[in-house]
């Protein structure tokens, strides 16, 4: 079962991000690992934006992050069903554990869950 879907934005420069998102919209930062900066809010039904200069462990940013309940289960059925795997199941330092897929419109997807 699919939890959310956050958008992730590739940049160089994380800061151009403050103005608008912050300053404007007043989201707030909700995490900052230096690479990457996510800005939401605390309503139940958050809405997130990230901005990235790599996808965490120098990978590929990913076109969509969609968080699941089953992690383990959507890996196998994507391997199941020949999907392109581009990033292997991983337990991230980060506290996720994810791995990276294509989708059929060749869109880079990770799929993660929170541990």
């Amino acid at each position: 079962m699919v939890k959310r879907i956050v958008v992730n934005i590739k940049t160089d420069d994380l800061s151009k991000a403050s103005h608008f998102y912050q300053d404007i919209l007043e989201l707030d930062v909700l995490m900052d690992h230096g690479w990457i900066k996510t800005l939401g809010n605390k309503e139940e039904a958050k809405v997130q934006i990230s901005f990235a200069k790599q996808g965490g462990n120098n990978t590929e940013v990913p076109d969509l992050s969609i968080e699941v309940d089953n992690v383990n289960e959507i890996y196998d059925k994507m391997k199941q069903a020949d999907f392109e795997i581009t990033y292997e199941i991983t337990n991230e330092d980060w506290g996720v554990r994810r791995f990276f897929v294509k989708d059929p419109f060749g869109k880079l997807i990770n799929i993660l869950s929170h541990q």
